[in-house]
């Protein structure tokens, strides 16, 4: 009896967290419908300025001694009238970075550039806190938001600016492009990652009339928008979704632009990755919390708030995704309870994970690189696996998210990272270590051990699931070690690949 009533808990469980995980994947076919639906419906300005209105550059950076002065030369050549610009560069660095900063920000305004570096002496409210001080100041009626490791096209402005034309546009947003892209394993699996958000996602959201989010940098604000909206809050890790969905509540309408990319470099190290995804998740549920009684209590169609909901609370599939690494156990022996097994367990894991997310990123793929789609999605079982393999740090990060405590705002380390000849191992930035790698290493133990009983019990069809487990564990797990025990890169080419041996 108490073994029936195990196993009927466990069935119970495991049947719960599989409908809730299959809800996300329901809805990334909804996304794939709704961008393919309405990716022919290009925006376009409802009319153009006879006199160009005057916009504000914001540059937030911290301790970003790499990337910093590639940032200040691709925003000197911005073609938009000098008279109608100026850049704040909001900086609250604590190293070298400050007085690099300052002499080339005095070479630029040398040139003619109205341009100001604002130092504070406190991070007070982080990203959000910069972003709000420099706004008190920013004498432009549009501000163009730009991170550290962007690089802009020149005519980024002109190609936005008009939009705006239309009174009720709050914020265009560009699509992020890959400075980086073929760095590495890692940062080829990243770029495929992202492609399917800022493709698919936002172009479907935001053509079918449901809310998207300001990505936090390449995109320009409507600044009576964002002071409307509340202004720049911190009570969260993630200031560019907060604003987005309030002053979307507030009735403004935002532009998504998939034909212009601004290009950004993607992290080349793991712990890095994993510092900026714990970042994300945590901020997304944070936001959640805090707006999804809003979004409800709103009048908006019923389909923006569905969309919403899910939008905002899509990073719990993390944590399903934690419980079931922990319900998964090898199966007690053949026949009718392998059956059962088979029926109950690695069906519905292919029907409801992986097949949704294989043509997810496969439409992104297509669309992006019409004739070299093939290639890049031969990346795809990667990104399966590193999503897997980042269940531990995300759905560590849920939980934060969900006690509400906004802890600190942890920056990215950016290098300077282009080309494969160059190196980050020297680099003087680095991510606080942490156990997480530890309970990743315990997970890679488990599913190893797990695939070789379901190969020894000849189930076959558990076998390419339990791959990706064990394999994305094992990656994300040796990957994040590597950077505490730098002997153990040794082997490896320096590229933040261990695969690349």
């Amino acid at each position: 009896m108490p073994d029936n009533l195990g196993t009927i808990i466990w069935t119970l469980c495991y049947t719960a967290v599989l409908l809730g995980l299959s809800l996300y994947g329901l809805h990334r076919y909804l996304i794939v419908y709704l961008y393919l639906k309405n990716k022919r419906n290009v925006p376009e300005p409802s009319g153009h300025f006879d006199k160009l209105p005057r916009v504000t550059v914001q540059l937030p950076i911290f301790n970003e001694l790499y990337v910093v002065e590639r940032l200040l030369d691709a925003v000197a050549k911005l073609d938009y009238p000098r008279h109608l610009l100026d850049v704040q560069v909001l900086d609250d660095s604590t190293d070298e970075t400050r007085e690099l900063t300052d002499k080339r920000v005095g070479e630029l305004r040398a040139l003619g550039l109205d341009i100001s570096h604002v130092h504070r002496v406190n991070r007070t409210g982080f990203k959000a806190g910069a972003l709000e001080n420099g706004l008190q100041s920013a004498k432009g009626e549009y501000i163009l938001i730009l991170d550290a490791d962007f690089v802009p096209a020149p005519d980024v402005l002109l190609k936005t600016i008009h939009y705006f034309t239309n009174d009720k546009v709050g914020m265009i947003q560009t699509r992020w492009g890959h400075l980086n892209r073929t760095y590495s394993m890692l940062t080829r699996v990243q770029a495929m990652f992202l492609d399917g958000h800022l493709l698919l996602e936002q172009t479907g959201r935001n053509r079918s009339g449901r809310f998207i989010n300001f990505n936090g940098t390449a995109g320009v604000w409507r600044k009576s928008c964002i002071v409307d909206a509340g202004g720049w809050q911190h009570d969260t890790l993630t200031e560019d979704l907060d604003l987005s969905y309030r002053a979307q509540i507030k009735g403004w309408n935002f532009v998504f632009l998939p034909n212009l990319v601004t290009p950004a470099e993607l992290p080349v190290d793991m712990n890095g990755f994993k510092s900026q995804q714990h970042r994300w998740t945590k901020g997304s549920i944070q936001t959640c919390r805090k707006l999804l009684p809003a979004v409800w209590r709103a009048k908006l169609p019923l389909k923006v708030k569905l969309e919403g909901t899910m939008h905002l609370t899509s990073n719990y599939a993390f944590l399903l995704l934690a419980f079931i690494c922990v319900l998964m156990q090898p199966s007690a022996g053949g026949g009718a309870h392998s059956t059962w097994r088979m029926l109950l367990l690695d069906i519905p894991i292919f029907i409801t994970g992986s097949v949704p997310a294989i043509i997810f990123y496969i439409v992104s793929q297509r669309e992006l690189y019409p004739r070299s789609w093939w290639r890049e999605i031969l990346y795809l079982p990667a990104l399966l696996a590193l999503t897997i393999g980042l269940a531990v740090n995300n759905a560590w990060a849920v939980i934060q998210g969900m006690a509400g405590a906004t802890g600190e705002f942890t920056r990215t380390p950016k290098y300077g990272i282009q080309t494969k000849t160059q190196s980050w191992k020297k680099s003087k930035y680095s991510v606080a270590k942490n156990i997480l790698p530890l309970i990743e290493i315990v997970f890679a133990v488990y599913f190893i051990y797990f695939l070789t009983h379901e190969i020894v019990a000849a189930n076959w069809f558990a076998v390419p699931f339990l791959v990706l487990f064990a394999g994305g564990f094992t990656y994300v797990a040796f990957c994040s070690l590597a950077q505490w025990f730098p002997q153990l890169r040794a082997p490896w080419r320096d590229t933040g690949d261990v695969l690349s041996a």
